[in-house]
């Protein structure tokens, strides 16, 4: 019993036991190191946002101070996410194409009849261009409006012959399956839907209403040839 009391009063004494107890106040203050860290940001949502402000106003006429300003991101974690402005934009033109500008594909792809994909094209572009949760008329026509980067420019005419090659594809394989009479001529036919489409992104953008382009499309395919 004497000795107990002995060592409680000898105080400054420090045992294994507290040394040990003492580990936990050291563990406690680590967390600090971390309240120098960036605040993160979620990307996909940083990254619609750019989607929506390249698609209203075009590559050109969208800055970095623009983007940084609806990101709401500062410039240095647009840089460290997305590169420069070029290389946000070529991402951008990408996922609007997932998310928006997939439904020619998927036409071309799911109708039995290339006259079905193509009317249905132009059906699914009267709605998707004038939806009214989105800007009008479609980012891959209207971004290269006034475009100075030529790469830029360039990038973009590339995605749209692309589209109308692949119209020009399936009208093919509508003659060769006798959809379609034998002297059709696909590239002309091509080029026609495509002007069609660009000039429906074009009017959404001026004010056409949903009905206005509906009816459009219908008089675009009233052209097409019979089998």
């Amino acid at each position: 019993m004497h000795s107990m009391v002995s060592r409680q009063q000898a105080g400054p004494r420090v045992g294994p036991e507290d040394a040990t107890a003492a580990k936990p106040r050291i563990e406690r203050s680590a967390p600090a190191k971390q309240r120098g860290r960036p605040r993160s940001f979620d990307r996909e949502t940083a990254l619609e946002k750019a989607i929506l402000a390249f698609w209203e106003h075009g590559y050109e006429g969208t800055s970095v101070s623009d983007l940084t300003r609806v990101m709401g991101i500062g410039a240095p974690s647009l840089y460290a996410a997305f590169g420069d402005k070029r290389s946000l934009f070529e991402e951008v033109v990408q996922e609007y194409g997932a998310r928006y500008g997939s439904f020619p594909e998927r036409a071309l792809a799911e109708e039995p009849t290339v006259r079905g994909a193509v009317e249905r094209i132009l059906r699914e572009a009267a709605a998707e261009y004038t939806d009214p949760g989105r800007p009008h008329g479609c980012l891959v026509i209207h971004a290269a409006t006034n475009c100075t980067s030529p790469e830029v420019e360039g990038s973009l005419r590339e995605r749209r012959n692309a589209n109308i090659a692949a119209f020009e594809s399936r009208i093919r394989a509508g003659v060769a399956a006798g959809e379609l009479p034998a002297g059709t001529d696909a590239a002309a036919l091509a080029r026609h839907t495509g002007a069609v489409i660009q000039g429906m992104s074009q009017q959404a953008r001026d004010g056409a209403t949903r009905e206005e382009l509906e009816a459009l499309a219908e008089l675009a395919m009233a052209i097409w040839p019979s089998s």
